[in-house]
């Protein structure tokens, strides 16, 4: 049987990983699970871990986004299905830059985000074959097209 990988971008202050983990694993689907670094003081200090400490917040920021964007781009590249989970309480512009990047490789995109937030998603929403409010859904839609 084939082998699907999957990336998990997106928020990472719910449990909405190990929702659609547990799930997937509950169902036996054939994925392997990519995602982000979320340890978010490691993902954030990391530039300055392997390239020496910056003094301007800036260039501290910079040095661990390209740092980030690399692994996060090889992660997608890599990957057969691209999921983005967009939440209510902070700014994901990360995120929405997976998804435009995602998008642009041609990967299939599934967002998953309460409804409050389809005004200000709209577009993203449009490049991703579907829209999720729940992980169980994302997994249903996994069921539905990596099995006969």
């Amino acid at each position: 049987m084939q082998r699907y990988t999957i990336y998990l971008s997106g928020e990472i202050h719910t449990d909405w990983r190990d929702k659609l983990k547990a799930g997937i694993s509950s169902i036996a689907l054939p994925v392997d699970i990519l995602g982000p670094v979320l340890d978010h003081e490691l993902s954030d200090s990391i530039g300055a871990t392997l390239l020496g400490a910056e003094e301007n917040p800036f260039w501290h920021d910079y040095k661990s986004a390209g740092i980030n964007a690399i692994r996060n781009r090889n992660s997608i590249d890599r990957s057969d299905i691209v999921v983005i989970r967009f939440g209510d309480s902070y700014r994901q512009w990360n995120a929405a830059f997976d998804a435009g990047y995602a998008a642009a490789k041609g990967k299939p995109l599934i967002t998953l985000h309460d409804e409050s937030l389809d005004h200000s998603l709209k577009e993203v929403d449009n490049a991703a074959l579907a829209t999720a409010r729940t992980p169980e859904q994302v997994v249903a839609i996994l069921k539905y097209i990596l099995t006969k």
